[in-house]
């Protein structure tokens, strides 16, 4: 199997054990899945089917944020605990996800449960001299980490700039440098607060994952994932942060899922410019929302239009004419090991439809189901 690895900027082999540890970022559960959302999880989903395919077995780690500024912001504006509106977002995204066919994580560990984690790693880093404490708030120090900002290589000018796209706050005086970030805070008045020795508050965004990755699966994993906008800060920082706590190398290979689009712009809650799948569903099949998602490659951006569900609408439709069979899924299985070309393996699948021959094999490679 060749993926491309974000780290490296190019097309690599990747060739875990027997078991592929994996993680990829979750939802912070505010909201209902959208596309963009969808898009990521089935693809991390096709890659786990090839790899079972290949004999190996998977421990798939999807995290949930239920606790940070857009979760503690949107319960404020409805009136709602922030934990409630967190399980029922989450019910709703788990019911999205189930009807995708999308394969269980081997773990959904929630930040709130992993507080003592949280702490720790934070101690840890302070221990080795790789982070601060300003009045209760504990800074990451990117200046004296290694290799920072070489995941993504932006440079220091583009990252400021995410920085303040993402709400990091760049211009915060106590910082030693504008990139430094938040691991722990004192909470604002109505928040949660945890006891901690720096003072009560709550984690930063980052160190979450930091820790829950490193809980659930070691200092090493196989492969991260998550959307392409996630790669700074979010990852550049987690990837800092986990190194600095375990010592060790934290990821082999980076993969990312790039933009879906809508009236050209990137499909954000931030935008509200969003396509639900709760929505999508009281009309069309699951299975011809997946069929549509894989129409395009993981690492390309794309846009969102009707056309793409009438299109998936009438592929659904032959292949289920088609019958049961194995048809297509030597070619399924080569294109998916091309860097996970879901697209291709979709246009071998419709020849053999063409030709009369069965693909339900194929299909379900892909995790179609023509039932």
């Amino acid at each position: 199997m060749q993926l491309y690895d974000t780290h490296l900027g190019k097309v690599v082999p990747f060739e875990p054990g027997p078991i592929v540890t994996m993680y990829v970022c979750g939802i912070t559960p505010y909201d209902a899945t959208h596309l963009g959302h969808a898009a990521t999880y089935v693809t991390y989903d096709v890659l786990q089917r090839r790899l079972r395919d290949l004999g190996h077995e998977t421990r798939c780690v999807r995290n949930i944020t239920d606790v940070d500024d857009d979760i503690l912001a949107a319960a404020a504006r409805r009136d709602v605990h922030y934990l409630d509106l967190a399980f029922g977002e989450t019910a709703r995204f788990d019911d999205d996800m189930a009807a995708l066919n999308t394969i269980e994580p081997w773990s959904a560990p929630r930040a709130t449960g992993a507080i003592p984690d949280i702490r720790g790693v934070i101690e840890s880093i302070l221990d080795k001299g790789l982070g601060y404490v300003v009045d209760g708030t504990v800074y990451f120090d990117t200046i004296v980490a290694t290799d920072f900002g070489s995941l993504g290589g932006l440079g220091r000018d583009r990252m400021q700039q995410l920085a303040v796209e993402w709400r990091e706050n760049p211009s915060d005086p106590n910082k030693r440098d504008p990139l430094d970030f938040i691991m722990w805070r004192p909470s604002d008045e109505g928040e949660p607060a945890w006891e901690s020795r720096w003072g009560p508050g709550r984690p930063g965004w980052h160190v979450e994952c930091s820790a829950l990755a490193l809980r659930e699966l070691g200092p090493t994993i196989d492969l991260h994932g998550g959307g392409v906008d996630l790669l700074y800060p979010h990852h550049e920082c987690v990837r800092a942060q986990s190194e600095a706590a375990s010592g060790e190398p934290f990821v082999r290979h980076w993969m990312h899922q790039s933009m879906v689009h809508l009236d050209g712009r990137k499909m954000s809650k931030s935008t509200g410019n969003l396509v639900f799948i709760h929505e999508l569903r009281t009309s069309h099949d699951p299975m011809a929302i997946r069929l549509a998602l894989g129409a395009h490659h993981y690492r390309r951006p794309w846009q969102w239009s009707d056309q793409l569900m009438a299109d998936a609408d009438t592929r659904l439709v032959a292949w289920r004419g088609a019958g049961p069979g194995g048809a297509a899924i030597e070619e399924v299985r080569a294109h998916l090991d091309d860097d996970l070309d879901v697209p291709a393996a979709l246009a071998v699948i419709d020849a053999a439809v063409a030709d009369g021959e069965g693909v339900s094999d194929a299909a379900t490679l892909l995790g179609v189901d023509l039932a």
